[in-house]
């Protein structure tokens, strides 16, 4: 089977370089028109540069077809705006992959509330403003693909990056709504977990394991997850060529009477209210009470 993207249109943010960069450049390749958003800021959000146009002339030589647009995800209004230059131009917008963003890292201790602030609007924010720009353009033509970019601190914590794992964990959880009300609707949303030597990271691997995770080694993913035949509330990681899936779990729980539903109660169901024996995989927040009942009437 060949994935192919003739006819579509491809909104992705944060592809002047790295990750964004390297989804651009195959999407146009394999037929999709590309928007090619950057705001062209530093690592830490600061300054602008044209990184959208240089890459959009790279789509170009290479004989596809792209625009450049160098609006803020922060910013809704100018989302909305982009949406509706892509919807002019080409008809409009079948394919959002979330990718900008920033890092302001430091230990909790010494961050500033504005460095957490501004790291969540980018990227929890920011994907929000973003995937609500192309929703009800998705919802009219009963079809969309929207990715998420999640990391491996939002899943499981990385230190010095509380700002960043906190916004990165916020995607997944917004993927997980939005896949259950874009469903009647066929869009399909998921999230990626990528790991890539970009500049964001260029100062965290060694050179050897910098090249190992080249961003084209995320693509694939990336590419699959916004497919046709896509998905929907995955979350997947990616690097260096391995592939993986995440999964938020839920154990069967342990129902405790009356009299020890205690603090002193809990702590000694522990080893049965965290038994993994028998976890499932909600798809839904509704199953945690199905759970419930289920033991309160003890099946």
């Amino acid at each position: 089977m060949t994935i192919d993207f003739t006819d579509r249109i491809a909104i992705v943010t944060g592809a002047g370089g790295g990750l964004g960069r390297a989804y651009a450049l195959e999407l146009a390749r394999r037929g999709a028109k590309v928007v090619v958003n950057d705001l062209g800021a530093s690592r830490d959000g600061t300054g602008h540069s044209d990184a959208a146009l240089q890459v959009v002339q790279e789509i170009e030589v290479a004989g596809g077809i792209a625009m450049s647009n160098g609006g803020s995800v922060t910013e809704y209004d100018q989302m909305v705006e982009m949406v509706s230059k892509a919807k002019e131009a080409w008809g409009g917008v079948h394919i959002l992959i979330n990718n900008a963003g920033i890092l302001r890292d430091k230990s909790f201790a010494k961050m500033e509330p504005v460095d957490f602030d501004l790291v969540v609007k980018v990227h929890l924010s920011g994907s929000a403003n973003c995937t609500k720009a192309v929703w009800e353009t998705m919802r009219e033509q009963n079809y969309g693909r929207v990715l998420m970019t999640a990391s491996s601190t939002g899943l499981y914590g990385n230190f010095g990056q509380a700002n960043y794992g906190a916004a990165k964990l916020g995607l997944a959880g917004l993927t997980k709504t939005l896949y259950l009300e874009g469903a009647k609707n066929n869009i399909r949303v998921n999230t990626l977990a990528p790991v890539a030597g970009t500049r964001m990271t260029a100062d965290i691997f060694p050179e050897q394991a910098f090249a190992a995770f080249a961003p084209e080694n995320v693509v694939p993913a990336a590419l699959y997850l916004v497919s046709e035949e896509a998905p929907s509330n995955a979350i997947i990681g990616a690097g260096a060529g391995v592939y993986h899936a995440a999964y938020v779990t839920m154990t069967p729980g342990a129902l405790l009477p009356p009299d020890q539903r205690t603090p002193e109660g809990i702590a000694a169901a522990w080893s049965r209210i965290t038994d993994r024996s028998g976890e499932i995989v909600p798809q839904s927040g509704a199953e945690q009470s199905m759970v419930i009942m289920s033991k309160l009437q003890g099946s």
